[in-house]
């Protein structure tokens, strides 16, 4: 375990220092990145949309006991932003884009194409792995973001069609709960979802061995571990940032 994760923090810091050692293929990580997110787009959507819903209509039926109907848009949209919404989201863009990315460069080292690119004199790192990697990144980053605006959306629908609870009442209550450090917390752990996702569907691709065999379980050790990687990080963000809320006063 120890063997391996080393290996990653070494292929992550070759990563990041290959842009500065060799430079940066603007064009390639352009294409990717509109390949990606492009293909991405109805997934976040959908998963926005429903994941706002479901969280909505489950703190209605809660709360309606109590008469707090009003104060459901703030409870449901600081739940979304805080928690819910990146981890869910994040989970389909794992399945999706981590996964199309691994089974690509997978496809590229067991057809040899890998090694002829660095016969070329280029360094598959720098044309294969970095844009590949940004580009996984900031499309994961984009569309997590995409998807929580839709899931405000998602839960005002429902709360409508639900507790017949109009769109003023919904988002007059927002600010009440849905404060800056909701906010922040959103986009901490946005960020560091994309970035993990994409370090982890490079890496698992470009060692790909064994044959078409090696691309299904590169594509199945891709899921398996963003998504404990995005459990695992999401406890730890959300533990440091309270952490850090507190000790500022806020």
């Amino acid at each position: 375990m120890l063997t391996n994760l080393g290996e990653h923090c070494l292929f992550f810091l070759d990563i990041l220092l290959s842009p500065i050692r060799d430079g940066f293929e603007a064009k390639e990580f352009l294409r990717q990145l509109s390949k990606t997110a492009w293909r991405s787009i109805p997934t976040t959507i959908t998963a926005g949309l429903f994941t706002g819903a479901i969280l909505a209509i489950q703190f209605y039926l809660q709360i309606q006991d109590f008469g707090a109907e009003n104060v459901l848009g703030g409870l449901n949209t600081s739940g979304t932003l805080r928690e819910v919404g990146p981890v869910l989201i994040a989970f389909m863009l794992a399945g999706k884009v981590g996964a199309f990315t691994s089974a690509e460069l997978g496809s590229m080292r067991i057809t040899d194409q890998i090694e002829a690119i660095r016969c070329l004199g280029v360094n598959p790192i720098k044309y294969l792995v970095v844009p590949r990697f940004f580009a996984v990144a900031t499309s994961a980053i984009l569309l997590l973001s995409v998807g929580l605006i839709i899931s405000v959306l998602g839960g005002m629908t429902a709360a409508y069609l639900v507790g017949n609870i109009n769109s003023s009442q919904y988002l007059s209550a927002i600010p009440r709960f849905a404060s800056p450090y909701s906010i922040f917390l959103a986009v901490s752990k946005a960020s560091t979802f994309g970035l993990l996702m994409g370090h982890i569907c490079c890496a698992n691709g470009y060692w790909t061995s064994g044959g078409t065999q090696g691309v299904g379980k590169a594509v199945k050790l891709t899921s398996v571990q963003s998504m404990v990687a995005i459990v695992i990080c999401d406890f730890i963000l959300s533990w440091i940032v309270e952490g850090v809320s507190k000790g500022m006063g806020s």
